[in-house]
């Protein structure tokens, strides 16, 4: 049912966009003249007043208003963003000026039968001061309003970045030119209407409305004023009362803080509630994924996830442990932890699913070390050295692209990867032996490239084992990396430290072979004890790993 009032939400919010937009180009003609305003008026005015336009508009308008409401109401708490707050502010500011303007307009059109031109609506609003305070303060509160959903629709789309600079420079023209086409068109009529002894004269019209009809205007305005006000404070009753009655549950947070909070509201209302900082870039709406928490207790007493909050989550692949804290209402207790800083930002949301997901795989862990390298920047420049690491590492990378590795870590001279990340345990051994047997390879055309510069060919220890791990985004906030954790790579560095001692290229576990179908052909066998493990463990020692694939 949420699902379906978001889309309804965006769908109604940009039929107001797609009236808000060329209304105020329409004021911003006032630069020109009050003419142009009228010409282009008459086509717009042909569509938004016709009954299916008219339709459209108000339908679109009010639906949108009661949609606020609901969310309003379902709101457990008041505490919130301060963008979310201003949002939802700047909202609720728009009926009670808007509604002065639209019985002003297009009630005395379409109820009574008075022609409104731009003429007539200007010299009116600039014979007003406090009119035409309102009404500027109307068209920068409807369009902040317009902005901050815009901003907060796209945010998390991938190009957003970079086409937010046209739209912020849009954002900024738009309602300039419409404010500065109001005051141009006030200023060609304001001398007439002096010059004619004040509006009733300049505006004949005027007389023609009798009093009845002004008392008529009055009170419908009147009457949708009071009625805004008296649905915002019945909403806002109803949500005192539904958060006073009903039980209680507790959310146990990683923090250490134990946190009461109502049944009926959801885990990021809660958090927020009790003044712990969240991350939440979509504000709630289940389109981010950046409030994901792990359920440590209490997960099979959950509710199952909605259709919106299922297809966040398979977006991310995210195991069944994890839920998101904006569409989880827990009613009994529950213990959680946060996944994301409260710092993630849109980045982290708009960034490929693959880099925005924490989860359990089976991967190869492979550590490639670049041996001598000591000596190598002893015997030259900084620069020289720098030369030819780079050279490395460019060699390396390209060895692992080839063969569906992933370059995780940067580690001085050497590197982690990763094999296995999108495909099954056994492709993924084959893959990275191919990717040991490519390295080679090309360390081999570089030394001979490189062979004035060098003392002796350039050398590599390989270390690799398959295993489970903890895939995911890891790091400081602003300086996130794609890696691994687990038993399996810290085993894959103690097999490359063991490529010293047995004088190879390669130490791979013989369970990693196993797995990707290949015989270790003359390569002698180990059994090493590895630290943090009890068991020994049975190694190869490979001498040069394009071996593994002759037939």
């Amino acid at each position: 049912m949420r699902r379906y009032e978001r889309w309804l939400r965006l769908a109604t919010g940009l039929i107001l966009a797609c009236y808000v937009v060329p209304h105020f180009l329409n004021h911003s003609l006032g630069v020109v003249s009050i003419d142009a305003m009228d010409r282009l008026r008459g086509p717009l005015a042909a569509w938004w007043r016709s009954a299916p336009g008219t339709v459209l508009l108000y339908g679109s308008l009010l639906t949108h208003f009661a949609l606020a409401l609901a969310s309003l109401y379902r709101r457990t708490t008041l505490r919130m963003p301060a963008w979310e707050a201003t949002q939802l502010v700047l909202g609720l500011a728009v009926p009670p000026l808007l509604i002065a303007h639209v019985v002003g307009t297009r009630f005395a059109w379409f109820l009574l039968g008075h022609h409104i031109a731009y003429q007539r609506v200007v010299g009116l609003l600039w014979a007003d001061p406090d009119a035409a305070l309102r009404q500027a303060a109307l068209l920068l509160i409807v369009w902040t309003h317009l902005c901050y959903g815009i901003h907060y629709w796209l945010r998390i789309q991938r190009w957003y970045a970079n086409g937010r600079p046209v739209l912020f420079a849009a954002a900024l023209l738009i309602p300039s030119l419409a404010l500065a086409g109001f005051a141009a068109a006030g200023h060609e009529l304001w001398p007439a209407i002096e010059g004619a002894g004040g509006t009733l004269v300049y505006y004949p019209e005027l007389g023609n409305m009798s009093g009845a009809e002004r008392e008529q205007l009055l009170e419908w305005r009147q009457g949708l004023e009071l009625a805004f006000w008296a649905l915002l404070a019945a909403t806002l009753l109803a949500r005192w009362l539904r958060t006073r009655l009903g039980g209680t549950y507790q959310l146990h947070h990683a923090s250490g803080r134990v946190i009461s909070a109502p049944i009926g509201r959801t885990i990021l209302e809660a958090v927020r509630d009790a003044g712990l900082p969240h991350a939440s870039v979509c504000g709630g709406r289940a389109r981010c994924t950046t409030c994901r928490v792990r359920i440590v207790e209490g997960l099979a007493r959950l509710p199952a996830p909605g259709r919106a909050e299922a297809l966040a989550l398979a977006r991310v692949e995210a195991p069944p442990n994890v839920r998101l804290a904006c569409q989880t209402r827990p009613r009994t207790d529950v213990a959680i932890v946060p996944l994301l800083p409260p710092s993630a930002t849109d980045a982290a949301a708009a960034r490929r699913p693959g880099a925005a997901r924490e989860r359990e795989r089976p991967v190869v862990a492979m550590f490639v070390d670049l041996r001598g390298s000591t000596r190598l920047a002893e015997s030259r420049l900084p620069y020289d050295v720098v030369f030819i690491m780079n050279q490395f590492f460019s060699e390396m990378y390209a060895a692992l692209r080839t063969t569906n590795g992933y370059y995780a870590q940067f580690r001085g001279d050497g590197l982690l990867a990763l094999y296995g990340l999108d495909t099954d345990i056994a492709q993924a051994c084959r893959d990275a032996m191919r990717g040991a047997a490519e390295m080679q390879r090309r360390l081999e055309l570089l030394s001979q490239s490189l062979r004035a510069e060098l003392a002796e060919p350039l050398k590599i220890g390989i270390g690799a084992h398959a295993g489970v791990a903890i895939v995911g985004t890891m790091g400081p906030p602003d300086a996130p990396i794609y890696s691994a954790i687990g038993d399996n790579v810290n085993i894959a560095a103690r097999f490359e430290g063991m490529t010293k001692a047995y004088a190879c290229v390669l130490v791979v576990s013989a369970e990693t072979l196993a797995h990707a179908g290949l015989e270790p052909r003359a390569a002698p066998l180990h059994h090493v004890r590895v630290r943090g493990r009890n068991e020994r463990m049975n190694v190869y020692a490979i001498n040069d790993p394009r071996k593994l694939f002759e037939s």
